[in-house]
């Protein structure tokens, strides 16, 4: 399960970011075809928080739906998933969208 380490890395630095203050919210982007599963981070999220300026923090997701443009037609098709063709047939797709990790935003507490 890679969404444990993949976990670990964005409590480290949300927490790197916040020097110290509490965090409330943080909200990711990932997208449908990062290969990373939204409800394992989701899962994980807690528990690695657990100790550090993340705990109770409110986890978002934000999942992104994967488009493509095609090499054949020039045309953008949406992209539930690699290996897809386009409507024109050809498999000659450049992801364009759906490939994200980030994370968007994080709420954090003001120091009193």
């Amino acid at each position: 399960m890679h969404e444990l380490s993949i976990t670990r890395n964005i409590v480290a630095i949300v927490a790197e970011a916040a020097r110290g203050r509490t965090v409330r919210r943080v909200t990711l982007q990932i997208g449908k075809l990062s290969g990373v599963m939204p409800g394992a981070v989701a899962f994980c999220f807690d528990i690695v928080a657990e100790g550090t300026a993340l705990h109770g923090a409110r986890l978002e997701i934000e999942e992104i739906d994967g488009r493509a443009r095609c090499s054949a037609c020039g045309g953008e098709v949406a992209l539930p998933r690699l290996g897809m063709p386009c409507a024109c047939g050809s498999h000659r797709l450049t992801p364009i969208a759906g490939e994200e990790l980030n994370i968007r935003a994080m709420e954090i507490e003001e120091a009193a």
